[in-house]
Parts: C-alpha cells; structure tokens; sequence
C-alpha cells in the first residue's frame, strides 16, 4: 500500500519536528497535485494506525489537492484546467502544454499551545 509508505515518512518528519520544538504535534496540513495517486481516507486510517504509541498519536491530518495547471502557447497564460472546458481562460486558445503535477507536501504542522 502506498499510502503506508507515505504515512512512514510523514510521521518521521512530524516526529522529528516536534522533537525539534519539543511540543505535541496536533495536525499537519499537506498537499499534493490531483494527478497523484494518494487516497486521502487510506493515507489518514495508515497514518493513524502508525501513530499510536507514538507523539503523532491524535494528529489530525489535512490533505489539500491542488488543481492541474497549464500553460497556453498562444498568450503564456498559466490557468488551472476545467476538464469540463480545455481552453485557456485568457484567450480561450486551446493549444496548451500541462504543467508538472504539484508535489506531494508536508505543508505545516501544527502544535500544541499551553
């Protein structure tokens, strides 16, 4: 499951950051392009299976998906895509390169106040 390898590395990096700032994790926010194959519900039930017994245990992760952006050949417009409208929003040419999918990312981490 992909998901679970993700899971692995988000928590490590969480854990290690709370360590770090020596406070309690209690979200993290990522993103990641539409075109990425992450399962946002299989990627929270790993994350949250892992995180127990751990700092991690209780964060509440938020996963934003970030549209699929292109670039217009005719007027250098940068747009994000409606699948339902393939034109550039500008000049509504439809000659287009896809832009690179969003990375996934670990965006913020949220800590405990006291």
């Amino acid at each position: 499951m992909h998901e679970a390898m993700v899971a692995h590395s988000l928590l490590a990096a969480i854990a290690a950051e709370a360590t770090k700032q020596k406070a309690k994790p209690v979200s993290a926010s990522l993103s990641c392009g539409e075109l990425h194959t992450i399962n946002d519900e299989a990627l929270c039930f790993a994350f949250e299976a892992i995180a127990v017994g751990t700092p991690c245990q209780g964060v509440k992760l938020q996963i934003v998906h970030k549209p699929i952006q292109a670039k217009c050949k005719n007027c250098g417009e940068v747009f994000e895509i409606d699948i339902a409208v393939l034109k550039c929003t500008a000049c509504q040419g439809g000659d287009f390169d896809l832009m690179p999918d969003s990375p996934l990312l670990l965006e913020e981490i949220e800590f405990e106040t006291e």
